[in-house]
């Protein structure tokens, strides 16, 4: 079967989701998780919030 709908939440965001993480400055990954950080909501790699999620 063919896979044609993969990521299409993702294809009318900017870059196709993809950017810099503000919290590890990663560059080139896809940033769709919402996160509030210092009191603003940002979107942050799926791998920081993993962390972020694991501190707690």
């Amino acid at each position: 079967m063919s896979k044609a709908h993969r990521g299409k939440g993702l294809r009318d965001n900017f870059n196709r989701g993809r950017g810099t993480c503000p919290v590890c400055k990663k560059t080139g990954v896809k940033v769709i998780y919402e996160h509030e950080i210092d009191g603003a909501k940002q979107n942050i790699c799926k791998i920081c919030k993993a962390t972020i999620a694991n501190k707690k």
